[in-house]
């Protein structure tokens, strides 16, 4: 008996990997040689390619498709619809499945309702992209994206707050992590309160 859960009405296909504790919900497909981790939630509509990586507590909300070339670390958040690539340039007579890009969203990141991810971009640690917004380059640990193309408009706490960097320095009014910024680039100094 498997230790996760699928709704009768999707296909698990054989060959594929799943941690326990995952649920599958209505209308799911996933396909040989996808690999998902543990206590990951997976709603309505949702395809995983083969040769695709998702994380431990992976949430992918409705009408999601990861395709192979994408990797979802731990703690990441797609929302409803967002759109992942695997191929810059696709024409339906000319097969360009040697040319598959990877895309890798690091740990934690979050993804808004109807975001377009471009294939060969890797999302920093804890980055935050707005809904409907287009992500055409790589993006910083902790930034805030929104827009089309999408532009950097601040930075996010590891907790989903949105920071306010003053003098370099940043405190999170709700978990208390703190942080610093420098050329470009937030590091965590402190953790939240009672991490650890």
């Amino acid at each position: 008996m498997a230790d996760y859960f699928a709704h009768e009405s999707s296909y698990i296909d054989d060959g594929a990997v799943i941690g326990a504790g995952t649920k599958i919900w209505h209308f799911c497909h996933v396909l040989p040689r996808a690999v998902i981790g543990e206590r990951c939630n997976l709603g309505q509509n949702v395809v995983i390619m083969g040769g695709t990586r998702v994380g431990n507590n992976v949430k992918i909300q409705n009408n999601v498709s990861i395709y192979e070339g994408v990797i979802l670390e731990d703690d990441v958040f797609c929302g409803p619809s967002c759109v992942f690539t695997n191929v810059t340039n696709p024409r339906s007579h000319v097969s360009r499945k040697s040319e598959y890009r990877q895309t890798l969203v690091r740990r934690g990141s979050s993804i808004g309702a109807n975001a377009t991810i471009v294939c060969g971009v890797i999302l920093g640690e804890y980055s935050f992209i707005g809904a409907g917004a287009v992500i055409l380059s790589d993006v910083p640990a902790y930034a805030l994206m929104v827009g089309v193309p999408a532009r950097q408009v601040g930075w996010m706490c590891q907790c989903g707050v949105r920071l306010h960097v003053q003098n370099g320095r940043a405190s999170c009014a709700v978990c208390g992590a703190t942080y610093r910024e420098r050329g470009g680039i937030l590091e965590q100094i402190d953790p939240p309160r009672g991490a650890g």
